[in-house]
């Protein structure tokens, strides 16, 4: 998947700036697709040279002007376009985290231990973050209420998606700190 493809599902909720969308995809999108802001300025750049989105300045008092991105009717199209083919292979893990785990045996396990208490408190804030946007959506309202009168729903279930993700690391998490505690004290009464 593009970058674009990406910021042209960030863009479905209506015109952004620059700032915005690169604040705003920590929020919404970040949750399966990361970007620096940077990279995010570039792809707009681009987008607007090839007519899928378009750029407004807005004039601020005691601030720089800032631009506005919309899609166009083409980066609309392009959207449709995307969403019709099908998806590239399944995403495959690819975690620093992991490879240090694969590699405790021969290494520090206490180093690696701690890595993983502060990947789990990372997901517990990524965790608690959806959750407050989960809310945000759904408004008071049902999930059943809010699939039949949502505009759109993709963003709730994206998010859903990153919210079992989350959980899956806290699980993951907690079995993988009860062992190696395990594997601390035995090396510990070993030695």
């Amino acid at each position: 998947m593009a970058l674009r493809n990406a910021v042209m599902a960030a863009l479905l909720e209506g015109e952004a700036s620059g700032y915005d969308l690169a604040k705003g995809f920590d929020a919404t999108v970040a949750n399966f697709w990361m970007t620096t802001p940077q990279q995010l300025y570039r792809e707009l750049e681009r987008m607007e040279a090839e007519g899928l989105v378009s750029a407004r300045v807005v004039q601020q008092e005691r601030r720089p002007n800032k631009r506005l991105f919309a899609l166009t009717e083409a980066g609309r199209e392009a959207v449709r376009a995307y969403t019709a083919e099908p998806p590239g292979r399944p995403s495959v893990i690819r975690d620093e985290l992991l490879v240090k785990v694969q590699c405790l045996d021969a290494g520090d396990i206490a180093a690696v231990r701690a890595a993983v208490a502060e990947r789990m408190e990372w997901a517990t804030a990524k965790l608690a973050r959806y959750e407050r946007i989960r809310q945000r959506l759904l408004d008071g309202r049902s999930e059943e209420a809010y699939f039949a009168e949502a505009e759109r729903i993709g963003p709730y279930l994206t998010l859903m998606r990153g919210m079992s993700f989350e959980r899956e690391n806290l699980h993951w998490g907690d079995m993988a700190l009860r062992r190696l505690d395990q594997r601390m004290a035995a090396l510990r009464a070993d030695g």
